[in-house]
């Protein structure tokens, strides 16, 4: 990630960690969605907001293969 892609992800992710606390989400499920979010941030080497849906599917499809 580009250092101003990197700024910007460590914004959304300190929002998206304040929605979930806001939202009242127990702090297992906090680190789960989080730990998703990171993980997709690394595969793609970009903030996930910048993904195409397909992408994405192709993410998860993948995963469910390979842990299935």
């Amino acid at each position: 990630m580009s250092p101003y892609e990197q700024q910007r992800f460590d914004f959304l992710y300190e929002q998206h960690l304040t929605n979930l606390t806001l939202q009242g989400k127990c702090p297992a499920t906090i680190d789960g969605y989080s730990r998703a979010v990171r993980r997709i941030a690394t595969h793609f080497d970009r903030c996930p907001d910048n993904l195409y849906t397909q992408e994405l599917k192709d993410y998860f499809n993948a995963l469910i293969q390979s842990h299935s």
